[in-house]
């Protein structure tokens, strides 16, 4: 592995890295995710993601009730509560003092600082496999934009290295952002999650203009591009939804959806996150939709 000077030194915050993925990208590909998100979907699968800063979460299936979470932390943020663990999150420091002094991995923290040299170890341990499968890494998240410094000095150091880049990203950022990322980027994954702008208002906590023009501009730009669009159960997963983002596509970018749209069935591996991170707000319980609705869907995006 090259070392990489100051580039390597290039700080960011990161929660995941995941190998050998297959659904992110060309190929077989090392999946960075990296922390922060501008949009607040309500239904979102990690959302440990969304604040750029770290997330303590606690499996309190796995709690055995040592109390040993107690008396390790400095700052009295655990107590026991009618026989139950409870943080109090307001007193709690990430420190990680819990975390190590819990048996049974019960708490973790989702977050840390990662220098661009560190990633690269990781991502280069798999260059046989992108070599033979036409893979690479692909910069995910929360939203890679959040960090753009971070995410050009990635995908710059992964091209030395003959590295395929790809990005998934929402697109609600300025173009010059948008931009700025993209061009180091081999294949963009851009989300396009419903058409009607005050539907995505209601469920992303943004508008959808500023993302549909950044749209535009990465087609214009000869972009290697596929929209994504995460079916989510009665906001977005009817054929009236598909079709108008077919439209779009079709009239609008002039590409053929049935070839740039990819349609995501509802996944709910991420629903229990919300419980670890004591989330407040509305959490998402949802079914994955039928293997023959989501047919009918495809079917009637390729027809438009």
């Amino acid at each position: 592995m090259t070392v990489l000077g100051e580039t390597g030194e290039t700080k960011g915050w990161v929660f995941n890295i995941q190998r050998y993925s297959t659904h992110d990208g060309p190929g077989i590909r090392t999946v960075v995710f990296l922390k922060g998100c501008p949009l607040h979907c309500f239904w979102c699968q990690n959302p440990e993601s969304r604040s750029v800063k770290p997330v303590l979460m606690f499996k309190k299936d796995r709690c055995t009730r040592c109390g040993r979470c107690i008396a390790a932390c400095p700052h009295q943020a655990n107590s026991m509560v009618e026989g139950e663990v409870r943080i109090e999150r307001s007193r709690c420091a990430l420190c990680g003092a819990c975390v190590a002094a819990c048996l049974a991995g019960a708490r973790d923290i989702q977050g840390k600082i990662m220098t661009v040299q560190e990633i690269m170890d990781v991502v280069a341990k798999d260059m046989a496999i992108y070599d033979n499968s036409g893979g690479g890494i692909t910069l995910s998240g929360g939203d890679c934009e959040m960090q753009p410094g971070f995410s050009v000095a990635l995908l710059r150091a992964a091209h030395e290295e003959g590295i395929n880049t790809a990005v998934e990203i929402t697109g609600a950022f300025a173009w010059q952002t948008v931009k700025m990322i993209t061009d180091h980027a081999d294949y963009v994954l851009f989300d396009l999650k419903v058409m009607d702008e005050e539907r995505h208002k209601k469920g992303t906590g943004v508008s959808n203009a500023l993302i549909l023009e950044n749209a535009r501009n990465l087609v214009g730009e000869k972009k290697a591009i596929l929209f994504r669009t995460p079916l989510i159960p009665g906001f977005n997963d009817s054929v009236e939804d598909i079709r108008a983002i077919a439209r779009f596509v079709k009239y609008e970018l002039g590409l053929n959806p049935a070839e740039h749209v990819r349609l995501l069935a509802y996944n709910n591996l991420g629903e229990e996150k919300y419980a670890r991170m004591d989330y407040q707000g509305e959490r998402p319980s949802y079914q994955r939709q039928s293997d023959a609705y989501i047919k009918e869907l495809n079917e009637s995006l390729a027809a438009v």
